[in-house]
């Protein structure tokens, strides 16, 4: 018979039940497992002790993610406490200390978010999800110029593109006759045109309806969406909150409370000063889809990722293309075995491509654009398009007077965790300049929630985002790259498989393009890879699994493939690394 107290016995019991819950798990999961993001908060208070410990901001970055995060004060007998404007967050909304909730009482986290892109709108939703007061700042619309104005309506446009290529490059091969009433002697021309009006009108349509989604999908969670701009205003208060004062478009203001402030203002298109567009035949990014006929003759200025992209789109549209580089080749900040073949392609289809050649000037004259380059060379067209980077939008919010470190460029700086130098305040997307991409804006911001709001969060790690450039062929890219490996960054070992072997590729026409890997010599583990292709975008996924986990190229080896398929070059890739690794092969 067991000696002691039922008291003494209970006392064991929650002993041995308070150990279980804090085995394991790290300190931002207070102890607790951790829930998979975007769920919403165990209902009531842990078995027994406080709540989950916080994560929030130190005063400065420091080598730890996890630090304190003040809270809003507890009502007091008699003054007023404001109910939660979203469901699923208790009587008072937020996440509350043990002896807080316990008392029946939560005070609410205020967040406000100034812009409403991938970061902002993503941040949005997970800080909603766990409980707080939300209020997302926004001039434009949500989504912000990733879904106005950049990657949205420029991939519709390039969609249009695509459909045009492939029936331009493959229809005679593919034995597809079209029935053509053309004189025998225009035979040349091309079969299939474009209406760019329509298409434009399309791209708009469809970037206006993500738009409106997103904006149900963030107001239906709970967030207050305020048309307007955003300012921060002063320094933090004794009680570590902040003040946003937001201008409306007809001038009035409201200022607004924030425990913690996201900052998610993106960019614009960068201007060279004798280059100044005028939205009908000098144009930005911006403004290409107010064009209603397509250009006959198009200069792009840069051959990044962004000019690279129109130049292709409209090369495949009909319109004779120029493209202006400064630098040696297509692209110089990708794969230069990718590059390499996306020139190529662009040179066989009838693109003109100017490298180390860098423009000064773009003057209109008459119906006509002329372009001056830095060694008095002058090309003409009938418009232009100025794809010379992005400025990100910092100026005039208060950042520096709020302790914000800006760098040179403008961008914010920011920690693994999306904190600035300024407590309370975080940072997320093309302002940051960590790396132009939603994907990492939207990553950044659902990190700054999690770690303000003290859920179990993971520091961004750039090594294993995919990116990828909606050329045909596309390129996609994860993990080291082969600059990685040739400058002594990574050792790796790398087999490049042509698409030419792949038998879906010659079924269906595809010419151009390849799959390489990287992984470690010893082990096998893939570090990096790198598809050029039709449809790359959707290949490189289970590369990229297999650097977010820590896969070999035996375990890629090992997994079926359709065949035919174009993925079975993945697999194919991952054989050959293993052969090697077997055989000791370099």
């Amino acid at each position: 018979m067991r000696g002691g107290s039922s008291a003494a016995r209970r006392g064991c019991r929650r002993t041995r039940r308070r150990a279980t819950w804090g085995r394991g798990y790290g300190r931002g999961s207070g102890g607790r497992p951790p829930r998979s993001p975007g769920t919403e908060p165990r209902g009531g208070p842990p078995p027994y002790g406080p709540g989950p410990v916080r994560a929030g901001p130190a005063s400065a970055p420091g080598p730890s993610v996890f630090s304190p995060v003040p809270s809003r004060s507890v009502p007091g007998p008699g003054e007023p406490r404001a109910r939660s404007r979203f469901p699923g967050a208790g009587e008072w909304g937020g996440r509350t200390p043990g002896r807080a909730r316990a008392r029946g009482v939560t005070p609410v986290t205020r967040i406000v978010i100034i812009g409403g892109g991938p970061g902002g709108y993503e941040a949005a939703l997970v800080a909603a999800q766990l409980g707080a007061e939300v209020t997302v700042v926004d001039c434009d619309g949500l989504g912000g110029a990733s879904v106005l104005t950049d990657c949205v309506p420029s991939k519709t446009l390039i969609a249009t593109a695509e459909v045009m290529t492939n029936f331009d490059s493959s229809h005679e091969e593919l034995g597809i006759i079209v029935a053509d009433d053309t004189p025998h002697i225009e035979q040349a021309a091309r079969i299939v045109g474009v209406d760019l009006g329509k298409v434009n009108r399309r791209v708009k349509r469809l970037a206006l309806a993500q738009s409106h989604d997103i904006t149900a999908s963030v107001t239906r969670a709970g967030a207050r969406v305020m048309r307007g701009r955003g300012r921060l205003e002063g320094g933090q208060a004794l009680d570590g909150s902040r003040k946003v004062v937001v201008t409306a478009a007809d001038g009035s203001e409201e200022t607004l409370t924030a425990d913690a402030v996201l900052i998610a203002t993106g960019g614009h298109p960068r201007e060279i000063p004798d280059a100044r567009p005028d939205g009908e035949r000098i144009l930005n990014w911006t403004q290409v889809y107010d064009l209603d006929e397509l250009p006959a003759e198009l200069i792009v200025v840069g051959s990044g990722v962004t000019g690279a992209e129109f130049a292709g789109a409209y090369q495949a549209l009909g319109s004779r293309v120029t493209l202006v580089s400064s630098r040696d080749r297509v692209l110089p900040g990708e794969d230069p075995d990718a590059a390499a073949v996306l020139e190529d392609v662009f040179r066989r289809r009838g693109m003109n491509v100017m490298a180390r050649s860098r423009a000064q000037s773009a003057k209109r004259v008459g119906d006509r654009v002329e372009v001056t380059l830095a060694d008095g060379r002058v090309i003409t067209g009938t418009h232009c398009l100025m794809a010379v980077g992005a400025v990100p939008n910092s100026a005039g919010m208060g950042l520096e007077e709020a302790g914000i470190k800006l760098t040179e460029s403008g961008h914010i700086w920011t920690d693994k965790v999306s904190r600035t130098t300024a407590p309370g305040v975080y940072a997320a997307g093309d302002v940051t300049g960590v790396f132009a991409l939603a994907s990492v804006a939207a990553m950044q911001g659902r990190i700054a929630m999690y770690h303000f709001l003290g859920d179990a969060v993971t520091p961004l790690n750039l090594k294993t985002v995919s990116s990828n450039v909606f050329t045909d062929p596309e390129i996609a890219t994860v993990g080291y790259t082969q600059a990685d490996v040739d400058g002594g960054v990574i050792e790796a070992r790398v087999v490049k498989l042509p698409l030419l072997r792949n038998p879906r590729a010659k079924m269906q026409g595809i010419r151009d393009g390849f799959v390489k890997i990287f992984c470690r010599p010893g082990t096998g583990i893939v570090v990096g890879g790198v598809v050029v292709a039709p449809r790359a975008s959707e290949l490189i996924h289970p590369i990229s699994i297999a650097v977010d986990n820590n896969l070999t190229v035996e375990q890629i080896a090992n997994a079926f493939t359709v065949y035919p398929s174009l993925s079975g070059s993945i697999a194919e890739v991952a054989r050959q690394l293993q052969s090697r690794k077997a055989t000791g092969g370099a």
